[in-house]
């Protein structure tokens, strides 16, 4: 007897309790964790950005085992070549001949971990793999697994030893979301469950497990294209994206890219909050993550000592909202 499909109301619950299993293992990230579940929603990827230490590597492998995804983790550093990624060609000296050995890419979520201690070079091999959801070799396309996400962890750039994401590959991150440190009571409850024995190598121990699937994931994705967006609400994005191109603190503002990409979040975000259309507020929401990676202060901005995230919330109090 075949399945029947859920409802997008079961595939909403599922989702939610996939956040309730991730809190078993990671305190007070819900932020990095709904963004994580966007992005699977509208076929994106994730850029988590944080000191180290604040359980960037952890929230990722929990939201793996939460899905039941299969995951793979990546140590990028200095000397990772590109065929580490992506797979590369080997020679069979018994047969002759040469055959595709997968890299860790093929897989449904990528654990880029650190993505920016590596060179541009090999950071530049995840761009196809995030845009097209294939690898290329040899002339070869091979398709990656559905559902595909990146979910890349880096230390700010003013660590020491690190290169700055190209801007092209910025932009193929949907949303960015930065990791702060604890709260008190947070940290309080971080090294109280430590001190009780908490192995995080070890999620099952910590009672983490499968609460959706791959089938939920792909369900909701189609349950999500169906949200409405009003004409306004479009060219209230668009209005958003203008203003960061004029704005004086910055040298590169949002590309259409990244106006679709608030567009698809907000419409992930609509959903998830029960509704079937968007609002401005819906919007507002996602800015922040949806567009701080797509654009670059100027030097005299940067040397004033502003910061994207106050000029992009400058642009959210100016700019008109559609009623």
């Amino acid at each position: 007897m075949t399945e029947q499909p859920h409802s997008p109301d079961e595939l909403r619950s599922r989702l939610s309790r996939v956040r309730e299993e991730v809190a078993k293992a990671v305190v007070g990230q819900d932020a990095a964790v709904t963004s994580v579940i966007i992005a699977l929603l509208v076929r994106g990827h994730v850029l988590l950005e944080g000191v180290p230490g604040v359980a960037k590597t952890l929230l990722v492998r929990s939201m793996s085992a939460s899905l039941g995804l299969r995951s793979t983790r990546v140590q990028f550093t200095p000397d990772l070549m590109p065929g580490d990624v992506t797979g590369s060609l080997v020679y069979d000296s018994k047969t002759g001949d040469f055959s595709f050995r997968e890299g860790p890419v093929f897989t449904n979520l990528l654990l880029a971990d650190e993505i920016n201690r590596t060179p541009p070079k090999t950071q530049a091999s995840l761009l196809e793999s995030m845009e097209e959801r294939q690898v290329s070799v040899d002339g070869v396309g091979r398709g990656l697994p559905d559902p595909f996400l990146v979910a890349a962890t880096q230390n700010p750039v003013e660590y020491e030893g690190t290169y700055p994401l190209p801007e092209a590959q910025l932009d193929r991150f949907l949303l960015k979301v930065e990791l702060a440190l604890p709260e008190r009571e947070q940290e309080v409850e971080v090294i109280r469950r430590h001190a009780a024995g908490f192995d995080p190598s070890d999620l099952a121990g910590a009672g983490v497990r499968p609460v959706a699937s791959a089938a939920d994931v792909l369900a909701a994705r189609s349950s999500v294209a169906q949200v409405q967006i009003a004409p306004e609400v479009v060219g209230y994005i668009v209005d958003l994206a203008r203003a960061t191109r004029s704005a004086p603190s910055f040298q590169l503002g949002v590309s259409p890219r990244g106006a679709t990409a608030l567009m698809n979040s907000a419409k992930a975000w609509a959903w998830l909050s029960g509704r079937d259309f968007v609002t401005p507020d819906d919007v507002k929401a996602l800015a922040l993550p949806a567009l701080r990676h797509r654009v670059a202060l100027t030097p005299e901005a940067a040397m004033d000592g502003a910061a994207a995230d106050d000029v992009l919330q400058g642009i959210l109090t100016t700019t008109a909202v559609p009623r």
